[in-house]
């Protein structure tokens, strides 16, 4: 029997005949004995590859094997547009079955929540933050509504793995585990990573495992690399090639995407903006609008790297680099869709750090190099979280048996860490342990998370509070409050590619009223600067030492600015080299862990200041006062970097210390 004969009948039908498919892809048919055998599986393809359907195809056939009725699949996203955007893909694919689909998440109305709470749908699409707020709630009979779930399928794993998002949803479905009757099947679909292996394997601590499709990385690729010195000059490159064809542009900051969206309109170009700050509609609107017209520009940041389908995709221009091979591959994925046309991308970048990057971004995927996908260490921000949560779950909650669900959340971790975070847990008064040693919420955990019916405490990210931006009844977005600082006179705005001024602002409603102007206006969110690794640091230095890339083509710009780094850069690690008086740069080529680890013991050295490449002295570091290093780092230095981590006032000293070392600084520290 063939892999897809093995499938249901009616399945195999609808394939052939509903969607018209001669035949399913490689991944596809790989996929099918190990899904349908209850394996838990990491399924891999390159951005669309036909992961989803690797997924749902033999889902669907077990649904319809084994009689599976009521809600019975859970698929994880980590953004709200990816799920709006496989809605009516996989609501097809059911309905040819008799099976049905919803979305649940933030943006989705109570009154369409209500209906599904009713009326049950075979296949729920929803986010990690929106699981956790179902099992807390009071209106959700968790046994029932959880019970029937088989499967759970996590779209994106990579991304959902390498940040506390992934420990929060490991720790999610082993909760949702004590509801249902078999243990979940777990599928997860990534593109491209080093460690499919070990990424299974945490993401399915036990059970049967059965990785799907090649991490091979793939140099059959069009790129670029041009050199163009700033945003300006970029919007004028973008307006002036491949026009009448759909591009899409990348930028790494929410700010230099509305940047260069609003210098793409001033230019007379069609151009749409998408990114996390902007409302729900607006990038609807956008995504709609690009999906369907031709001579066009979206400009965004990573939200439309995660397999959103914005249509017939022409070119992939990227404005400097992201700091990962991983990312590079998922947006030059984008292009190339169409038969017989090839994946391309275009860099424009605006500074010496930008063609750095992108350098040795491409430098490393002429290797055949990606990134390991690899969950943080030390979790105890998580675990101090889910702590709260459980116990939000479950009213009361004896000690041992909480004790014990954490354990099962978190099998790496060491009993007696567990024990001593409950300890200070209840010492701080998140938790209430009373003297039958049954845990329930804290009053200091009441005044943290209860005012905002413990919304904060569902998602593991954050940022800073930002202000609704609003036009009469639109809600147009989000927007930081230090735009508008050191800023007299009137306030001018740049959000969804275009010029606002600001009539009011309700502080204590935390609202921003804004009307259109015809131009100018600032953008500006704050953020955590990007890291990147010792492998990109030496990559970069490579391509300094050898001046080339393979299968990347550098315009004469670029080539001459390579040319001007190489003659300015040595590219000995350990070089010193003199930038001013008594200013001196220290190059190591050994990523940002490193140091940053490196900067912060020899700071009464003179070290100040540091990227991925090199630190910077106020002193010449080949100078070596008698003052000895110290055998580790300061804690007080330590605090400073947990306070970056949620969650961090809940630890123990100690444990969040761990985290700090294990996270911001290398392991040799």
């Amino acid at each position: 029997m063939t892999a897809f004969e093995r499938l249901h009948p009616a399945v195999q039908y609808h394939v052939v005949n509903s969607l018209g498919w001669s035949t399913l892809r490689p991944t596809q048919l790989q996929a099918i004995d190990p899904v349908h055998s209850g394996h838990h599986c990491l399924l891999l393809a390159p951005t669309a590859g036909g992961k989803t359907e690797a997924a749902i195809i033999p889902v669907l056939s077990r649904m319809t094997t084994e009689e599976w009725r009521g809600l019975s699949v859970l698929y994880v996203c980590p953004i709200k547009a990816l799920l709006n955007n496989l809605e009516p893909r996989l609501a097809r694919y059911a309905a040819l079955l008799g099976r049905t689909v919803e979305v649940w998440h933030g943006d989705v109305s109570d009154s369409r929540k209500r209906r599904v709470l009713r009326e049950p749908p075979d296949i729920l699409l929803t986010t990690p933050e929106s699981l956790e707020g179902m099992l807390i709630s009071p209106r959700l009979e968790r046994k029932s509504w959880f019970g029937n779930v088989r499967t759970v399928i996590a779209d994106e794993l990579h991304a959902i793995a390498a940040d506390d998002r992934g420990w929060h949803l490991r720790s999610v479905l082993a909760r949702i585990d004590e509801y249902t009757s078999l243990p979940i099947q777990r599928i997860g679909l990534s593109a491209t990573v080093s460690n499919p292996e070990d990424i299974l394997a945490w993401f399915a601590p036990s059970g049967n495992r059965s990785v799907v499709g090649s991490s091979t990385v793939s140099t059959d690729a069009d790129v670029t690399i041009d050199a163009v010195g700033n945003l300006e000059n970029a919007a004028i490159v973008v307006s002036r090639m491949y026009r009448g064809e759909k591009r899409l542009v990348f930028c790494d900051s929410r700010s230099s995407a509305e940047k260069l969206g609003a210098s793409l309109n001033r230019l007379g170009v069609r151009t749409f903006v998408s990114h996390a700050s902007l409302s729900a509609s607006e990038r609807r609107h956008a995504e709609a609008a690009f999906a369907e017209e031709r001579d066009c520009v979206i400009v965004a940041t990573s939200t439309l790297e995660l397999g959103i389908d914005v249509g017939d995709l022409d070119r992939v221009i990227q404005i400097d680099s992201p700091a990962s091979v991983g990312s590079f591959l998922q947006r030059m994925g984008r292009s190339g869709r169409r038969a017989g046309s090839r994946r391309s991308c275009l860099f424009l970048t605006t500074s010496d750090q930008g063609l750095l990057t992108a350098l040795g971004v491409c430098q490393l995927w002429s290797m055949g190099w990606v990134e390991a996908a690899s969950p943080p260490p030390e979790p105890w921000n998580v675990v101090a979280q889910q702590t709260l949560l459980l116990v939000l779950e479950m009213g009361q909650v004896p000690r041992r048996s909480l004790r014990d669900t954490l354990l099962r959340s978190f099998p790496e971790l060491v009993p007696l860490d567990i024990e001593r975070l409950i300890d200070g847990l209840a010492a701080s008064q998140y938790l209430f342990v009373d003297p039958d040693d049954v845990a329930q919420i804290g009053p200091a955990a009441e005044r943290a998370f209860g005012a905002s019916h413990y919304r904060d405490l569902m998602a593991t990210f954050s940022g800073p509070e930002l202000l609704s931006a609003r036009h009469g009844s639109t809600e147009l977005g989000f927007l930081d409050p230090s735009v508008f600082a050191a800023q007299e006179g009137p306030h001018f705005v740049l959000l969804s590619g275009r010029s606002w001024k600001v009539k009011e602002i309700d502080w204590k409603k935390r609202v921003v009223w804004l009307e259109p102007a015809k131009e100018g206006g600032k953008a500006r969110w704050t953020g955590g600067g990007r890291e990147f690794g010792a492998e990109l640091a030496q990559a970069i230095r490579v391509v300094l030492e050898n001046g080339t890339v393979k299968y990347a083509t550098l315009s004469k710009r670029a080539t001459a600015a390579l040319e001007d780094l190489r003659n300015a850069t040595p590219v000995t690690a350990g070089a010193v080299q003199a930038v001013a008086a008594a200013r001196f740069k220290l190059w190591t080529f050994a990523g940002t862990l490193a140091n940053r680890t490196r900067m912060l013991r020899e700071a009464a050295r003179g070290a100040y200041r540091f990227n991925g490449l090199s630190i910077d002295y106020r002193r010449d570091p080949r100078i070596k006062p008698e003052i000895p290093l110290p055998e580790c780092i300061d804690d007080n230095a330590l605090m400073e970097l947990v306070k970056l981590i949620k969650f961090n006032e809940m630890l123990p000293p100690d444990l969040a210390l761990r985290i700090a070392r294990r996270r911001r600084l290398v392991a040799a520290e």
